[in-house]
């Protein structure tokens, strides 16, 4: 095939490939999909987090 010779040769070309396709696949299905929800403490939390910054800066 191709001159490989070597089963491990052709094992890594055809993993390489299937991995290239898992990966569309996947892009294609989380492409649109919608922002996670935040949550009103995480917000809160960063504000705290930037007001200590400024504050130390």
């Amino acid at each position: 095939m191709w001159g490989i010779e070597d089963p491990g040769i052709v094992a890594c070309y055809a993993l390489c490939i299937a991995a290239s396709v898992l990966c569309v696949v996947y892009g294609f299905i989380n492409w649109n999909r919608g922002d996670v929800l935040v949550k009103k403490e995480d917000v809160d939390w960063a504000k705290e987090e930037k007001e200590e910054i400024e504050d130390a800066l």
